[in-house]
Order: C-alpha cells, then structure tokens, then sequence
C-alpha cells in the first residue's frame, strides 16, 4: 500500500477512534445528544475506510449519508444542543433527544432525496457550518471567562479549522491533492474532524467543572 493511502486510513481509523471513545464517554455524562453525534461520525468513518479499503458502493453510500447528517444537522445543530448542557443548563429529557435526532436523521434523508436541492446542498452546509461556527465563539468566550484560556484557544482553533475544511470542502482542489501524502483534503479533513471531537469532549468538562465549582461556592 503506498504512503499516501497508509495516511489516509490511519485518519479514518483515528476519526473512528475518537467518535467511539468520547462518544461513550458522554454517554456516560448522559449526554445523548452528543453521544450519538459522536457515534454517527464513528459509524462513517468506519465505512468510509470500508469502502477505501474495499470499493464497496454501499458503505460508500452509507458515509456518504452520515457525512450529509453530520455537515446539515448532526455538528450544528446536534452538538450546539448537546453543549447547551454547560452553557445554558439546557438538558431535556432523553424522549426529546431521540425526537431531536429522529427528526435530523429525517431532514437529512429529505435534503439527500431532493433533486432540486443538490446544487444548493454544499451552501447550505456551509450555512449550517458558519451558524455553528459563532457557537463555538460563543462557547470559547464562555470557557475564557471561567479561566480556562487554553481550552477557549482549542475550541478557536477547532472553529477555524473546521469552518476551513467547511468552506473548500465542495469548492476548492487542494493542489496535488491526488498525490499529496500529508496535504490532501481527506486526510486534512479526518484530522481536523478527530481533534474536534476530543477537544469539544475536554472543553465541555472544563466548563462542567467550572460551573461545578462555582455552585459549590454559592452554597457555602
């Protein structure tokens, strides 16, 4: 196997990695929000690596629906709702989440289905992106006002990276992207994906533990 495709499914198995590994994780804070979120993206870059591996056209169509799930509802509008947990003390119960995901999942299989909207389906992500985007400041300023910098400064560079990925993702070639071994958009993509993953999972526990600490103070 050459380098480059040596690369390309380390990315995947470490994209994989993460979803399982911090999704369980959230799991067990009962976040199902961001749980399945996580879960949804290990799912995807398990068949991606299948159907790079393989060929298969139906693992292929498989991430190509997770991929669609994730970029439309799954990161935007899913995860910011998952975070709220920290930020808004937003926790609805786990009836509401599965209706919230159900309804995703649906949106998705209807942006997928409709012919008239392909062409506006790569804007529209990066709508969805760029709304997620201002989240994440918002969520960075909050972790900075409880002291947690560095963590303020990873969501930041996760935001900027991610939109980045967002924005070239249906618009742009990276140049020699069909022989690059490091620089080319899969890899940079997958990478990019995998540490927001982790870093989303450390910053939100940072702020779980801020407002923790500050609670335990007002009691006294």
């Amino acid at each position: 196997m050459e380098p480059r495709n040596i690369v390309l499914c380390l990315a995947c198995f470490l994209l994989l990695a993460n979803g399982l590994t911090f999704g369980i994780r959230f799991l067990k804070k009962r976040n199902l929000l961001l749980a399945l979120e996580w879960f949804v993206v290990a799912f995807s870059a398990t068949n991606f690596l299948v159907f790079f591996l393989t060929g298969s056209e139906h693992a292929y169509l498989i991430s190509y629906f997770c991929d669609a799930f994730s970029r439309a509802f799954g990161i935007p509008l899913i995860t910011a709702l998952g975070l709220m947990a920290v930020t808004h003390a937003y926790k609805p119960s786990v009836g509401k989440e599965l209706m919230m995901f159900a309804g995703a999942l649906l949106g998705t299989l209807a942006l997928i289905s409709a012919k008239v909207l392909v062409p506006l389906l790569p804007y529209f992500y990066v709508l969805m992106w760029m709304i997620f985007s201002v989240y994440l400041v918002y969520f960075a300023v909050r972790l900075a006002t409880v002291g947690e910098s560095l963590h303020a400064i990873g969501v930041m560079f996760g935001m900027l990276a991610s939109l980045t990925i967002a924005c070239i993702y249906d618009f742009y070639k990276i140049p020699g992207d069909d022989s690059n071994v490091l620089l080319n958009f899969y890899v940079l993509a997958l990478t990019t994906w995998a540490y927001l993953l982790v870093h989303l999972y450390y910053a939100y526990c940072a702020l779980e533990r801020a407002k923790g600490a500050m609670a335990a103070l007002q009691t006294r």
